[in-house]
């Protein structure tokens, strides 16, 4: 099975550039025929995207994973937090990138569009699959379960016990504000058709790392406050 697809559906997670709307219209023409559920999560997403408005898409991006985020893409830290395990992941990640020429740039080796790259660049299907299985699938779930309203409300609730506000939404509608969310979904989609097992297995985790890590962070931030 090919997977250079993952290498093109990378730049979807990375910060807006001016040419952004481009490569994602790129991306839904790589998967018009073969993922038509994908295609269904990427419209969704281009139906929102301000494609004429880089700064916006820009917010929204930052919004999304990096300000007050709804989630991060780095998947070790929604699947760890802070555990020990994540550190082993990034180590063991390190590795793989460096062995394959994946240049990380500026993000972490379990940052999400490095490891698609790296879908994309490794000889051993065995380490793909598990990759697959064990990381990135159940990461991607857990990121899209962020955008559920109710964890949405109490991120919100904890950003604002912490910074006393919270940054104004973009001045967009209200869904396009978590217009990520059919970005993630479409990368599932295509995982789910290129592993299948992904559809058998239960990988939906039951409390969410991400959200408790922002809870214990903001905490302990305030415990050290004089």
């Amino acid at each position: 099975m090919s997977r250079d697809h993952y290498q093109i559906i990378a730049p979807l997670f990375e910060y807006p550039t001016k040419d952004f709307p481009v490569k994602v219209s790129k991306i839904r023409h790589l998967l018009d025929t073969k993922y038509p559920q994908a295609v269904a999560y990427l419209d969704q997403f281009l139906g929102y995207l301000p494609d004429d408005d880089l700064l916006l898409m820009q917010e929204l991006f930052t919004r999304s994973f990096d300000i007050q985020a709804i989630t991060t893409l780095d998947l070790g830290y929604v699947l760890f937090g802070d555990d020990y395990k994540r550190g082993e992941l990034l180590s063991n990640l390190n590795r793989e990138h460096l062995q394959c020429g994946n240049d990380c740039g500026s993000e972490l080796a379990d940052h999400l569009a490095n490891i698609l790259r790296l879908l994309s660049l490794l000889e051993d299907q065995e380490l793909v699959t598990d990759l697959a299985y064990a990381i990135v699938a159940p990461a991607v779930l857990e990121m899209i379960g962020e955008f559920e309203p109710t964890r949405l409300q109490k991120k919100n609730e904890s950003y604002q016990k912490h910074y006393k506000t919270l940054i104004e939404t973009p001045d967009v509608e209200k869904q396009a504000v978590t217009l990520y969310q059919f970005a993630l979904q479409a990368l599932y989609e295509v995982l789910k058709h290129d592993f299948s097992r992904i559809s058998e297995i239960p990988l939906k985790r039951k409390t969410s790392d991400f959200l408790i890590s922002v809870v214990q962070e903001h905490e302990i931030e305030q415990r050290a406050e004089p």
